[in-house]
């Protein structure tokens, strides 16, 4: 065997690894300091289990413990497994062919480095880290006697731990992180805890860990830079118009709901892939519906108020500004549930004043809510609600957290070994950005979110959920619907979503896209990616409406506009920003967007 060509070494310059190393021990006794004083103001929340996870793990192995006979049998098939496993790197090393016991995924991107297939430790190490990460998850969803709920928690937190221990996320089996030591001489590692400290610095000793280039973006310059102004605002919204870019314009205007869970720049990231610019193109004249970030002094506002504050309050503006007596809506995600909650309420009032609605990736029925439910029983949310009403909200990075979780290893693995193990600064994603961006939710509205929608599926039953003494039913909601699902969609997943089809009156138009909860709504023509799917004819179920689906090439958006054109045909000379009527108050994005917590 002709030997392999050894890196050369590089080694530090000591000087320089002596300040570093002093940096270094200075600021972790500082964030270690700051953490035994939190630990003495709050003693118990290092033993409390807010998450629920030790009692579900309890019931299941008071389960796995009733039927040992199954439990040996799979231990009999992992041992079998690993022997085979043994023998075939052993005639690997001989120069034997031999065929994995275990592959990766197609999906999954962890082992791609060629090390992983062409050199036999490496191989050996995957292989059996594979094999143990099924059998574990396999155990887990097998075991009998559990509520599908504990069954779900179980098994999402058990993937969490697999994810964790993966040979990836460890520099001494990380074949790249290996490479790169002995290449640059540990100082990829001393990089990498300096951005775990400045990580930790700037969560103020959370980890809150960096996705992208934070000082790549600039808001209103480069993302959330499509030209309006702000011409309305209350506390909890402030209400953009956007510049027109056509001479005539669709007569409806268009208002869109944002969720208040997030930025709504969202829809307006870079002009390449702002549906808000695109829309504009079209000859929208685009009002869009930008959330204040919350604190304590916003506590007390409710779901009720973000919707006398927020949607009804815009609708009086825009129809003010332009002189309409009717508008076309969209709400996506927390925003569309909100949007379907103003709909049946302005029903009950005989308002008519919203002649079109559509929901992006939005859950009206949370019967079948996905894996966000393993964070919805009553022990978390009287924990959460414990820790809102101290401080009168939800901290974003909390939230940020869960849903990061939905995705670990695109969301949270990448970036440890990207930043702290091989000690990289990570690259400018606009999409990151703004995912890092995080904002806090007023502890009343959270809570009666939570709890009337996820947890009592209050929404979809008629006079389930009541506002200002109105009783909310969707089925009073009779104009048109566009729905748009996605079908790899975690957060809203695109069965849940179908449900809305069946939830109102009026004539819906179901389209699924492919991607995600993201990806899939953030999908510009000119990029031709993604396909998606239509069917005008009605279907019980999802399935069936998918078996007799047609799939398109590209955006949806094109969909979606032939669609609101033919609903609202008429048009009229493009519209400016306040329409004479209203005097703006500052330059789009405005200055709400413009609260950043991290």
């Amino acid at each position: 065997m002709s030997e392999q060509p050894q890196p050369d070494l590089k080694l530090p310059d000591p000087k320089e690894l002596s300040q570093a190393v002093a940096s270094i021990a200075e600021r972790s006794q500082r964030l270690m300091a700051d953490f035994v004083s939190r630990q003495a103001e709050s003693p118990s929340m290092g033993m409390a289990d807010p998450l629920n996870i030790g009692r579900a793990f309890a019931e299941m192995m008071g389960q796995l413990a009733a039927n040992p006979a199954r439990l040996v049998e799979a231990q009999m098939n992992l041992w079998n497994d690993y022997m085979r496993l043994w023998q075939n790197t052993a005639r690997r090393m001989l120069g034997e062919e031999s065929e994995p016991i275990a592959v990766p995924e197609a999906a999954d991107r962890r082992f791609k480095d060629e090390a992983w297939q062409s050199n036999e430790v490496f191989d050996y190490i995957k292989q059996s880290y594979l094999l143990t990460a099924r059998w574990v998850q396999s155990v887990v969803g097998s075991v009998e006697g559990l509520d599908e709920k504990t069954a779900r928690k179980v098994d999402f937190y058990t993937r969490q731990f697999v994810d964790a221990m993966a040979p990836t996320n460890f520099a001494m089996t990380n074949p790249e992180v290996l490479r790169l030591t002995a290449e640059t001489g540990g100082e990829n590692l001393l990089k990498g805890l300096d951005n775990l400290l400045s990580d930790l610095e700037r969560g103020k000793g959370t980890l809150s860990i960096r996705m992208t280039d934070l000082d790549a973006f600039k808001i209103g310059q480069n993302i959330a830079a499509t030209p309006g102004k702000v011409v309305y605002q209350n506390d909890l919204i402030q209400l953009i118009q956007y510049e027109p870019t056509t001479k005539d314009v669709l007569a409806r205007p268009l208002m869109i709901i944002p969720p208040w869970i997030n930025k709504y720049y969202i829809l307006d990231l870079k002009p390449k892939n702002s549906f808000v610019k695109w829309a504009v193109d079209q000859g929208h004249t685009v009002f869009m519906l930008s959330w204040v970030n919350p604190d304590e002094s916003l506590a007390a506002k409710g779901f009720s108020d973000y919707m006398k504050e927020g949607p009804l309050a815009a609708l009086d503006a825009i129809l003010k500004i332009t002189g309409e007596k009717e508008i076309n809506a969209i709400g996506y995600c927390l925003g569309g549930t909100l949007l379907a909650t103003t709909l049946a309420y302005m029903a009950a009032k005989k308002d008519k004043r919203i002649a079109t609605a559509t929901f992006f990736t939005t859950m009206v029925d949370f019967e079948e809510s996905g894996e966000l439910e393993v964070f919805i029983d009553e022990e978390q949310i009287a924990s959460l609600e414990e820790r809102m009403n101290k401080r009168g909200f939800l901290e974003g990075h909390e939230m940020a957290t869960t849903f990061n979780m939905l995705r670990a290893n695109d969301l949270i693995w990448t970036f440890v070994i990207n930043n702290y193990l091989m000690g990289k600064e990570p690259f400018p994603f606009d999409l990151l950005y703004w995912n890092s961006d995080s904002t806090r939710m007023p502890a009343a509205m959270h809570s009666f979110y939570l709890r009337n929608m996820y947890q009592k599926n209050k929404l979809i039953e008629p006079g389930g959920i009541v506002i200002d003494k109105v009783p909310i039913d969707l089925k009073k909601v009779d104009l048109p619907i566009y729905i748009l699902a996605t079908r790899e969609d975690h957060i809203a997943p695109w069965k849940s979503a179908f449900a809305g089809t069946k939830a109102y009156s009026g004539p819906v138009r179901f389209v699924l896209a492919a991607s995600g909860h993201i990806a899939g709504v953030v999908n510009p023509p000119a990029a031709n990616k993604y396909n998606h799917w239509t069917n005008a004819k009605k279907a019980e179920t999802p399935d069936a409406w998918l078996k007799g689906a047609t799939s398109h090439e590209g955006s949806w958006w094109t969909d979606w506009h032939a669609w609101l054109s033919k609903l609202s045909p008429k048009k009229v000379k493009a519209r400016k920003p306040g329409g004479g009527k209203v005097k703006p108050l500052e330059d789009a994005p405005g200055s709400y967007v413009q609260v950043r917590l991290m």
